[in-house]
């Protein structure tokens, strides 16, 4: 018990927040962005989310904590005038972002399936955005959104000025993932390889800021208490599993891939030969969708560098692309120990921000195939931690096990009251 204890302690300091969420992903038939492209079914979406060290949180900018829940029964209720979140409606469809927020309605911009068709080595794509940015829209079904707001007390200045300099670093913890759910879940169809978070920081107030009103309605826009942050600043997108490739979604990538040299998609000349090998354990680069795209841009989803070659459709710019090689904070990154660990967000002290999260199926993921959805249940699992180093990284010693110093001192010492605090909780 002992043990446990020490062991939930630390794993609790490292956590800045941490989300579950289970999701039932298709009951029936299939199908991703690809050919078919119907609903993926959501169900019971349970999102858990700590904070520690200084951290608390909130749905509503009124009730503060360092624990607060959001599921599909209770996420209408946190709902404000200035807080519209969305579970998905009547199921989530895979959408695509490059991470870019409309600065006007304070929302990422996503795209969607506007046709699509076979060509003779891959398939056409068309794309409209999603409307979710005009006035009095709200987010549309088939992706998740909703705001969590962080208020951290680690400094009592506040940096009305947005510079990352005056700002804390945080980490996605190691332990981060998106899995197949052991209670439901199909393996083996890679539907978890193709799932995106997004962390879209809007705005943020001095931490003393207590008006629900004012908290609630953060926007991209600055104002004599609002420092806004989306203008300069476009959403960190996480890719889990990024080199993990399931067979089916290899097999149907080789048998539908094509090498492409013509402008031309509709013709049989402008495809010869095989694409790119995909391997399982190899990263490959996603080509999301950055903008509009009609018959006239002929976009395969082959398209780039990593699958058919042709690399006319990807853009150098997020903003100018059709499709465009987003950069990603990948799994592999999230793994690197040490010196190495990057920085996922940053956060500035004496503030409560407003993090508007989003979570979808990345349709230009290569591992978003027929049948994927057939995995039905999946679980996603997150922290964020200010720790940059942890116990393996420097090879901490527990003082658990060391010699405590003489009655005399020993009342002041770190050890004992380590050890004392433990045993008080057991």
């Amino acid at each position: 018990m002992k043990k446990k204890h020490s062991m939930h302690i630390r794993k609790t300091r490292r956590l800045f927040f941490i989300c579950a969420i289970m999701a039932l992903i298709l009951t029936t038939g299939t199908y991703a962005w690809f050919v078919g492209m119907k609903t993926v079914n959501v169900s019971s979406f349970d999102v858990e989310i700590a904070a520690i060290d200084g951290l608390s949180l909130s749905l509503d900018g009124v009730a503060w904590s360092d624990t607060v829940s959001i599921n599909q029964e209770n996420f209408k209720e946190v709902n404000t005038s200035n807080n519209t979140n969305s579970w998905g409606g009547s199921g989530l469809v895979p959408v695509s972002s490059v991470g870019i927020i409309d600065t006007d309605a304070s929302r990422m911009i996503m795209y969607e399936k506007g046709s699509f068709a076979t060509t003779p080595g891959g398939f056409r794509i068309m794309a409209s955005q999603v409307e979710n940015t005009a006035e009095g829209q709200l987010e549309q079904d088939g992706y998740v959104a909703f705001d969590l707001f962080v208020k951290n007390l680690s400094g009592k200045e506040y940096y009305k000025d947005l510079n990352v300099l005056n700002e804390e670093p945080i980490y996605l913890t190691p332990d981060s993932a998106v899995t197949v759910s052991t209670n439901g879940g199909v393996a083996g169809t890679g539907i978890e390889n193709s799932v995106r978070v997004g962390f879209a920081q809007i705005g943020r107030v001095e931490a003393t800021e207590t008006t629900q009103s004012v908290i609630t309605g953060i926007t991209c826009s600055s104002d004599t208490k609002v420092t806004g942050i989306c203008a300069d600043r476009s959403a960190q997108i996480w890719e889990p599993n990024d080199k993990y490739h399931v067979q089916n979604a290899i097999n149907w990538y080789a048998t539908s891939c094509k090498k492409r040299s013509g402008a031309d998609l509709t013709q049989a000349s402008s495809y010869d030969g095989s694409c790119n090998t995909l391997t399982d354990g190899l990263y490959v680069q996603t080509n999301a969708i950055s903008g509009v795209i009609d018959y006239r841009d002929q976009v395969d989803v082959y398209d780039g560098a990593d699958y058919n070659g042709y690399t006319a459709s990807i853009s150098d710019t997020a903003q100018a692309g059709k499709l465009f090689a987003y950069d990603y904070f990948t799994d592999s990154e999230k793994s690197l120990t040490g010196v190495n660990r990057p920085t996922f967000i940053t956060l500035a002290p004496n503030s409560i921000t407003k993090v508007r999260v989003y979570i979808w199926i990345e349709g230009q993921d290569v591992d978003n195939y027929d049948f994927a959805s057939l995995g039905k249940k999946i679980s996603v699992a997150f922290g964020l931690s200010k720790e940059r180093f942890y116990d393996e990284d420097f090879n901490y010693e527990n003082p658990e096990g060391a010699d405590l110093p003489s009655d005399v001192v020993k009342e002041n010492h770190p050890a004992y009251q380590y050890t004392k605090e433990e045993n008080a909780g057991n």
